[in-house]
């Protein structure tokens, strides 16, 4: 459970400048997102649900400027 929490910790702070590295940025989120609802799905820790939201705010920001 621990390793998918660092992972999001260094996502959030990692800059994605390039085109290509905002399309890795937008599956990598996408992929974190789903892990972590796996985990939200057994423990209900209103804290996971929060990290979800920062995640998918991030992912739709790059979505965006993608298009």
């Amino acid at each position: 459970m621990a390793p998918i929490f660092t992972e999001v910790v260094a996502f959030e702070q990692t800059k994605f400048k390039s085109r290509s590295d905002k399309i890795t940025a937008t599956r990598e989120a996408k992929r974190l997102i789903l892990g972590l609802n796996e985990i939200y799905k057994q423990k209900k820790d209103p804290a996971i649900m929060e990290i979800m939201k920062r995640l998918t705010a991030l992912k739709r920001k790059y979505e965006k400027r993608l298009k």
